[in-house]
């Protein structure tokens, strides 16, 4: 709608300043995957996405998930989290076994590996995020930023 046009419901317009931290956030949103993505890409040949699930594969308690959750963490469907393991075991960097209490799943397990490939990956992801996002912030109280950023995706 047009900064012209009254607000609905007795709504209060967006401030000058709401409006470019929105337009700001919105504009992030779009870029900085693509950012990250497109370093781990140059530099390591890796998706962000195949860097996720190995990463979140090498931080969980039990050394697999389930693909369902896997697919959640990564935020992606199921059928895509599939292709993409998929593509990681053919690499040999997972591991795709039948889970023990339901015979329909199936758990993905980081191999030693997918393992060595994500260490290989990670000071490219490292110094792509202190790039991309850290250098643009040292004024900050980050721990405020973040709470603020964790209650605007839900996670209160």
């Amino acid at each position: 709608m047009s900064a012209t046009t009254p607000p609905p419901n007795g709504l209060a317009p967006l401030s000058a300043e709401e409006e470019a931290v929105m337009r700001a956030l919105g504009r992030m949103m779009l870029v900085l995957p693509r950012a990250l993505n497109n370093d781990l890409e140059r530099e390591q040949r890796m998706t962000a996405s195949e860097y996720s699930v190995l990463r979140h594969l090498s931080e969980s308690a039990c050394g697999h998930l389930r693909m369902s959750e896997l697919a959640q963490a990564c935020d992606m469907s199921l059928s895509g989290m599939t292709r993409l393991a998929a593509k990681l075991e053919a690499q040999g960097y997972v591991k795709r076994i039948k889970c023990d209490s339901d015979a329909r799943g199936w758990n993905a397990v980081l191999t030693e590996n997918g393992l060595a490939r994500l260490r290989e990956a990670w000071p490219t992801h490292l110094a792509s995020v202190r790039h991309h996002i850290f250098e643009h912030l040292t004024e900050l109280d980050l721990p405020q930023l973040a709470k603020a950023l964790n209650a605007i995706a839900g996670d209160s």
